[in-house]
């Protein structure tokens, strides 16, 4: 798993088409029901721009039984050399991963599957050059993070646990990497002792969603509905993609969650 590129390079990535059935995803706040038409548009532009930025998009088709598959990074890790399947924390969300194993199977030679009785949502695991960072939260418990961290050195990795404060939902929920060595986060998470070693941007009061960006190759996926942070971004030197995130974020999801993104070689 070990390499000098970058940990934002990919070339590869892959989506789920959003189900009709997405208007009953899971949510922790009620902040209205989204339209199936307003998460089909914004994530086609999402598709649109993972290509602009350099990746070949899988585009899996839409799964009905389960609302939230869109959100398609939480079932599975992916790397060059392998692949690791996950268990949700979630009871609705669980059998999402034998719906992705065969495609991951087909694509990699190495699919590892996180062993019992754990559990761990990918929206807890923030890929970094120090290795990752394993969030706990409701959906990622302890034993969980341990039999990842195992799996991951099993790849050839390396990953820690990363202690988050009470009511953050996804560890990437409230932080991501911007670059070898800047985080941005909310100011409930900026903070926290894991990031000592980063410098860490810290998003504007009021807009807190904004801290889940999406660093691909050259450029940063920001969320288009808060201009603050998006300014902050600009003026930081980052090039910055805004993409619209109004209707995933009633169903409490945000950029990163809506693909998994590796770099394949020899492609």
């Amino acid at each position: 798993m070990s390499q000098t590129r970058p940990v934002y390079e990919f070339n590869a990535a892959i989506v789920r088409e959003p189900s009709t059935s997405v208007v009953n995803g899971l949510r922790a706040d009620d902040r209205g029901g989204p339209t199936y038409g307003g998460v089909k548009a914004e994530h086609d532009a999402y598709i649109a721009a993972l290509r602009s930025a350099g990746v070949e998009v899988t585009v899996l088709p839409p799964l009905e039984a389960f609302p939230d598959s869109i959100f398609v990074e939480d079932p599975a890790l992916v790397f060059t050399n392998g692949a690791i399947l996950l268990r949700p924390g979630t009871p609705s969300r669980v059998n999402e991963t034998a719906e992705i194993a065969p495609v991951l199977r087909e694509m990699f030679e190495t699919v590892l599957e996180l062993p019992a009785p754990g559990q761990a949502d990918g929206g807890d695991i923030m890929y970094t050059p120090k290795g990752l960072l394993i969030g706990l939260s409701d959906r990622t418990d302890k034993i969980g993070a341990e039999a990842l961290i195992s799996s991951v050195e099993n790849l050839g990795g390396k990953a820690r646990i990363a202690e988050t404060p009470k009511g953050v939902l996804h560890f990437k929920t409230a932080s991501s990497l911007l670059d070898d060595e800047t985080i941005i986060a909310t100011p409930a998470l900026a903070d926290a002792a894991v990031f000592e070693d980063f410098r860490t941007i810290v998003v504007p009061k009021g807009e807190e969603p904004a801290a889940n960006v999406l660093r691909i190759n050259d450029v940063v996926f920001a969320s288009a509905g808060y201009p603050r942070t998006l300014e902050m971004l600009d003026n930081e030197g980052y090039k910055v993609v805004p993409l619209k995130t109004a209707e995933i974020e009633k169903i409490d999801a945000g950029l990163s969650c809506m693909s998994l993104r590796w770099y394949r070689n020899g492609r």
